[in-house]
């Protein structure tokens, strides 16, 4: 019985010197993150120098319009008989 009292001693005495060490060394990993990490300048300043758009244009809507009109599935000639397939239109 001695000794689990003179374990529960030595916690009370640990404890608060471990959670000291590791909310001191908690802050000082926050403080090479935040050394390294963007500012909010920077994005802003990019994100406006990003606004050209660098890709190629889109094609108009009306190129894929017969493309995007009608979709069909195949469908397996193991059925043997007629399937009606749900053709999908966009609109």
């Amino acid at each position: 019985m001695c000794l689990l009292q003179a374990m529960h001693g030595l916690a009370v005495l640990l404890f608060p010197a471990v959670l000291m060490l590791f909310a001191l060394a908690m802050e000082r990993m926050e403080n090479g993150v935040d050394q390294n990490s963007v500012h909010r300048e920077e994005v802003e300043e990019f994100l406006a120098g990003a606004a050209t758009p660098d890709a190629l244009p889109t094609p108009a809507d009306d190129e894929l319009a017969g493309r995007r009109d009608t979709i069909e599935f195949d469908v397996p000639s193991s059925f043997g008989h007629a399937v009606e397939v749900p053709v999908h239109r966009a609109g």
